[in-house]
């Protein structure tokens, strides 16, 4: 099994839609999630890159598809986070349309990895984000993030509570508990995109 190493990551290219992605080849997995949940943290913590994945303290601002090249033929996707409650609406629908298109219609997503705050998981957007990837038999990776935040024994709550929810909606997902403050959960990360780039070409 090949191990990847992801602190060679560097930026490649920003788009605005879908539409107008060039590069057509290898495989994609993407991170998602509500516009707090830490996605790009997440991207930086697994890199060492402090700055690779921009972030700003005003949730919402990150609204392109960023793509970042991990080996030539495999790329990490920072989508749009969405459901950011002070953008007017209308602002949001054209975030969410723009996650929603990029995950039914890009062939060469085969993964993702959704993010969630540990203490409010399984919002509404998430179950559709959910609901997407099983239509498009697109594996799950959750992380529960921020978990530094509650006890241990809330953890366990939280985990076991979002595990049962989803084991009636998916046939295959794993769920790790993750903190890029803490650099809680970060080689099980790599440890899953590794299985996953494997995967995709031993087949």
């Amino acid at each position: 099994m090949k191990s990847l190493d992801y602190k060679k990551t560097k930026f490649f290219k920003s788009y605005s839609n879908i539409h107008d992605i060039e590069t057509q080849d290898g495989f994609e997995v993407a991170f998602v999630g509500y516009s707090n949940s830490g996605k790009s943290s997440a991207i930086n913590s697994l890199t060492g890159q402090k700055k690779l994945a921009r972030f700003s303290k005003t949730p919402g601002r990150t609204q392109l598809i960023n793509f970042f090249k991990v080996v030539s033929d495999f790329r990490i996707v920072d989508l749009p986070g969405y459901g950011y409650a002070k953008a007017p609406i209308l602002v949001r629908k054209k975030w969410e349309k723009k996650v929603y298109n990029y995950l039914e219609q890009r062939i060469q997503l085969k993964s993702l990895v959704l993010l969630m705050d540990i203490r409010y998981p399984l919002k509404k957007l998430d179950q559709k984000i959910i609901n997407i990837a099983k239509n498009n038999k697109i594996s799950i990776l959750i992380l529960l993030t921020k978990c530094d935040k509650i006890t241990v024994n809330q953890q366990k709550i939280q985990l076991h509570m979002v595990y049962k929810q989803l084991d009636s909606l998916l046939d295959f997902f794993q769920i790790e508990l993750f903190s890029s403050t803490k650099k809680i959960g970060i080689k099980k990360l790599e440890l899953q995109l590794n299985d996953w780039y494997n995967q995709n070409f031993n087949n």
